[in-house]
């Protein structure tokens, strides 16, 4: 990411308002959908609680954290950007291996139990009786 060093203030009294007004929205969200359960269609419903998880994050994007977020996700794309990316033969390569180290690993698990059963079940408890 970006090297640069801020020291954050945290949010200001306003700020906390404002997320707490959003999780207010998302709640009064949650619990319309679930009142108007007889009244509503399921569509007009659905619509609603998006309209309020909507609402809930335009009002949180204008606080001191949806502004950090944001900055965050940015510089998350650009830094995505920068990723060379495997060719398709390469990816079908690398899965090609793994699919063979996985059952050479599986059979080698296999042998392991097979042989402590024989050790156990037909040696070990054998030698008791």
């Amino acid at each position: 990411m970006n090297a640069k060093v801020e020291h954050s203030g945290g949010n200001s009294p306003a700020d906390r308002v404002k997320l707490w007004l959003a999780g207010l929205v998302v709640v009064a969200g949650i619990v319309g959908f679930y009142y108007f359960a007889n009244q509503w269609p399921v569509a007009v419903r659905a619509i609603g609680l998006v309209v309020a998880f909507v609402l809930a994050i335009v009002v949180g994007a204008g606080t001191h954290s949806g502004r950090a977020l944001r900055e965050y996700i940015a510089e998350s794309q650009f830094e995505l950007r920068k990723v060379v990316w495997p060719t398709r033969e390469e990816t079908v390569r690398t899965t090609g291996v793994i699919i063979v180290v996985v059952i050479i690993i599986s059979i080698v698990l296999g042998l392991i139990d097979l042989l402590l059963k024989v050790v156990v079940m037909d040696w070990l408890l054998k030698l008791g009786q």
